[in-house]
């Protein structure tokens, strides 16, 4: 890949990830408010996770802004590819900071169940699904890819992962909402709402070691 061609695809990553933070933060505000006046935690944790993700996402487009700003400066004069790197290392650590925090808070509502009001959230839990579904569309179109010579883009990696754990929890908020509803099965909120936690914390941990490799010049 030339040289031009990976800052023409680095400017297509940070127009796109700006895109996804817009949709991101609209969908968090609407999902933190309902999930209050239905009392469902699947629903507050996909919210507030949310916002967590929509935070790493405004510092991934920060990284893109700082790459771009830099791409010449002689402040860097071995390249500013490890801004991005840095940027994805700090994302992930949010991300699994969201794995830990829904596992407590899962864990905390299995001991102290509450009351929820199924219909509301079930709405807004699927409004939120389709809304991360349009934002993995918008980024699976994007040109990360990369070849032998040259670093992946991590830093859209991980806003990438943000949203996949978006996705995710969205998806369970639904399942555990809808059994709830017509079951009778108030603990899977919980339940599913923690076994989300440890994937999503899973994801951060891979990306934590990836990420260090190259900020320390590991070799491979």
């Amino acid at each position: 890949m030339s040289h031009s061609h990976s800052h023409k695809v680095t400017g297509e990553n940070e127009k796109k990830t700006l895109f996804v933070i817009i949709l991101t933060v609209i969908t968090m505000c609407a999902e933190i408010a309902y999930g209050y006046i239905t009392n469902s935690m699947a629903l507050l944790a996909d919210g507030y996770h949310m916002g967590t993700h929509a935070l790493a996402l405004g510092l991934t487009y920060a990284a893109y802004i700082l790459i771009r700003k830099y791409s010449n400066s002689p402040l860097f004069p071995n390249g500013t590819d490890k801004i991005g790197t840095l940027a994805a290392y700090t994302s992930s650590l949010f991300l699994g900071l969201t794995g830990i925090w829904i596992i407590y808070e899962a864990a905390h509502r299995l001991v102290n169940p509450i009351q929820i009001q199924f219909n509301e959230a079930i709405l807004v839990a699927v409004i939120g699904l389709v809304v991360n579904g349009v934002c993995i569309l918008i980024m699976n179109n994007s040109e990360h890819h990369h070849d032998e010579h040259e670093h992946e883009d991590y830093n859209f990696k991980a806003a990438y992962y943000h949203i996949l754990a978006d996705a995710l929890t969205s998806i369970l908020a639904i399942g555990a909402l809808l059994m709830g509803k017509y079951f009778n099965l108030i603990y899977l909120d919980p339940i599913i709402g923690f076994l989300g936690g440890i994937l999503i914390l899973r994801w951060a941990v891979g990306l934590v070691k990836s990420t260090v490799k190259i900020l320390i010049d590991m070799k491979k």
